[in-house]
């Protein structure tokens, strides 16, 4: 007896395939498209070849923008792939009252990204927290400019990535961990091996496969930020827009009557290919490490 006809499972997948159809590969295609073509938000706009990409070599504000995530992505990396794993070792354990740091450190994720921003803004401003403590305690002459010194701001955002990272990272390597024997762990402490040999050759060897994981996703959300540079440079991209991000350029130069749709097209074309060089690069990594 059957119980359905040749056609029942195109129906069932349908729904999901006009989905990706629509919000996912049309898009893309369209991007690709426009970036070929001066289009404004209101009206179509013409072909023009590779006017908008020669025009990319040129823009000054690209090049900052560039440097920045890369500086974003090479300090976020090491912090953010190793201070989770250390976290989640440390909250693993059954220790008292561990329960409650575990909340305390989770707590940034489930943060709105724009509220908690906006709490570092008022820390960080001249008048702000920081600044106020430093010199009532006679720290500093003067406010340091954590939100209109370009490296500062930078540092800054960065720091807020961090912290707010720290927490969705450690849950992954707490569920990583489980799957690391403990027999293993017990084995090498009988053998003689420290605290430090064993978290080397038997814990990370263990979650080597979500380490690769986590970066990735590091390399990805760091060459895409937006939330955190956007809120502390108050839109504006910092002194003379050298705070700017891949992402905030391409909001920038689309927005508005007058934005050129064409030229931003032509930037999310470069964060595409940007963003796919270290995902294939850690990719490769790691299948070099399992090949091993």
């Amino acid at each position: 007896m059957r119980y359905h006809r040749w056609f029942t499972p195109w129906v069932l997948v349908i729904p999901a395939l006009t989905w990706l159809l629509v919000f996912n590969l049309w898009p893309s295609i369209n991007t690709v498209i426009l970036s070929f073509t001066n289009a404004k938000p209101i009206g179509g706009g013409t072909f023009v070849g590779l006017k908008n990409f020669e025009a990319l070599l040129h823009d000054e504000q690209l090049r900052w923008a560039l440097l920045n995530s890369v500086i974003y992505m090479v300090v976020c990396l090491p912090f953010l792939t190793i201070l989770p794993l250390l976290l989640a070792l440390l909250v693993e354990k059954k220790l008292p009252g561990i329960t409650f740091f575990r909340t305390a450190f989770y707590t940034p994720v489930v943060a709105s990204a724009v509220v908690v921003a906006l709490i570092w803004q008022w820390i960080l401003d001249d008048r702000g927290l920081v600044n106020g403590l430093a010199e009532k305690l006679g720290v500093i002459s003067g406010p340091l400019p954590f939100l209109s010194d370009q490296w500062l701001l930078l540092f800054s955002a960065i720091s807020l990535t961090i912290w707010k990272g720290l927490g969705y990272y450690m849950i992954i390597y707490l569920a990583a961990l489980g799957n690391v024997g403990r027999e293993l762990h017990e084995a090498a402490a009988v053998d003689g091996a420290s605290a430090f040999r064993r978290f080397v050759n038997v814990t990370i060897p263990g979650v080597r496969g979500t380490m690769i994981l986590i970066s990735i996703l590091i390399s990805v959300s760091a060459l895409r930020v937006f939330s955190e540079l956007f809120i502390l440079s108050g839109g504006k991209g910092g002194p003379g827009g050298r705070d700017n991000s891949v992402v905030m350029l391409i909001q920038q130069y689309s927005q508005g009557f007058e934005g050129n749709l064409g030229y931003a097209s032509a930037l999310s074309i470069v964060l595409f290919f940007v963003t796919v060089v270290p995902m294939l690069a850690l990719a490769r990594l790691n299948k070099k490490a399992a090949d091993a």
